[in-house]
């Protein structure tokens, strides 16, 4: 057998690698538990019942040509996508396909933005934690060092702009900066004005990545899509994974300026969507998808409003860090002497879900998140029993 060294022949920053721990690898659905963990749409896709049903008529997937490639250009479905964010509230000026790249969810772009201007080895990033684990997966990957300028203290979690400015300023070679809005774990919009500030910083020469995963959770035209025709320098991701409860599908779609496009597009697998996905997201931003998506979006944010009403008054509930305009909240756990607690918060995390079926996430780890846990809005009866499961638990937990 030839003398292979798997150490020795695989780059180290690889081997060296802590893949992004995703929801389901702690609790799977077993059916009877509630997914409270991974910000998906509890109450569906934005597909109708009927639809769903007959889908071969109504969605239009050609299932007996899924033996040809599907279109490597996309331009239907990326007219769609303009459709939808085309809404002048920011600009003038309007989005056309030639400035869209549609890829295998919003991952597919953070990856592919590394690659496409970072030098391994040489080249930096900037992101501002607590934020999206894959923006350092993926430099890891790519052999690219993180400079990180955390935000602001709870519960506004706003961007440092001057720390940002001052860092892009002295600090060599970083080539991106990754901000998300709304945040994740953070649900905080960030400030349209900050945002310009970084656009607009006098000697820096890169690219701002504005991730808006969850921006149809926040106010109407909140999206700063199509500020993509006025900065040539930004890059807004956005995904269907989120409001249009469209996660299986796997389709995230960046907006920015037409030679970023093209670059983004040249690089690219060329047969990266497939044709089933490709029917199915135009589907979902055409007028009925957009309707079923709003509807459920309606019934998300009443429980949302519901859990911000109902979560204080249980014991052992802190505060609430961070914003409202996402279809999750993040909340301290506290301790016997009211404190915000680590130990309790992975206690209750780990108890609701091998005890109680219930599964939200554990974010006590990350910066300015101490004894905090994640959770997604569910529907109306998850919601319920997420309610008493936490109020049971905490009790145990707290020993009060």
């Amino acid at each position: 057998m030839a003398p292979f060294n798997l150490e020795a022949c695989a780059r180290p920053n690889i081997l060296s690698l802590q893949p992004y721990r995703c929801a389901r690898d702690d609790y799977k659905d077993d059916g009877t538990n509630i997914l409270l963990d991974a910000n998906e749409n509890a109450y569906g896709p934005s597909i109708s019942g009927d639809d769903a049903k007959a889908a071969g008529q109504t969605v239009d997937i050609d299932f007996l040509g899924l033996h040809r490639y599907p279109d490597p250009h996309q331009p239907t479905l990326k007219q769609h996508l303009c459709n939808l964010r085309n809404t002048h509230a920011h600009t003038s000026k309007t989005l056309t396909p030639e400035n869209l790249f549609v890829g295998v969810g919003s991952d597919e772009a953070i990856d592919a933005l590394l690659r496409c201007f970072c030098i391994p080895g040489r080249d930096r990033i900037l992101t501002c934690p607590p934020t999206y684990g894959m923006y350092a997966v993926s430099a890891q990957v790519n052999d690219i060092a993180i400079v990180k300028v955390p935000l602001l203290p709870a519960p506004d979690f706003a961007l440092d702009v001057p720390a940002i400015l001052d860092t892009l300023s002295r600090e060599d070679n970083i080539k991106l900066v990754y901000l998300c809005s709304p945040g994740n774990p953070t649900g905080s919009l960030l400030a349209k004005a900050d945002v310009e500030k970084i656009l607009n910083h006098p000697t820096w020469n890169g690219v701002v990545v504005l991730d808006e995963a969850y921006i149809d959770f926040a106010y109407e035209n909140a999206s700063l899509a199509e500020w993509v025709t006025e900065f040539p320098n930004l890059v807004v991701m956005q995904t269907l994974s989120k409001a249009f409860g469209m996660a299986g599908i796997r389709l995230g779609v960046a907006f920015t300026s037409p030679p970023i496009a093209r670059l983004l597009n040249s690089l690219k697998a060329p047969y990266n969507i497939s044709s089933p996905t490709s029917a199915l997201a135009s589907y979902a931003v055409t007028d009925k998808g957009l309707a079923i998506m709003r509807d459920n979006r309606a019934k998300i944010v009443a429980q949302r409003n519901r859990l911000i009403e109902e979560l204080p008054k249980i014991p052992g509930v802190g505060r609430l860090r961070g914003g409202t305009e996402s279809n999750f909240l993040m909340y301290e756990m506290l301790n016997a002497a009211g404190e915000p607690d680590n130990t309790v918060a992975l206690a209750v995390y780990e108890k609701l879900a091998e005890a109680k079926g219930v599964v939200v996430r554990f974010r006590g780890k990350e910066h300015g998140c101490l004894g905090c846990l994640r959770i997604t809005v569910g529907t109306e009866p998850e919601v319920t029993r997420f309610l008493a499961s936490l109020k049971t638990t905490l009790q145990e937990v707290r020993g009060v």
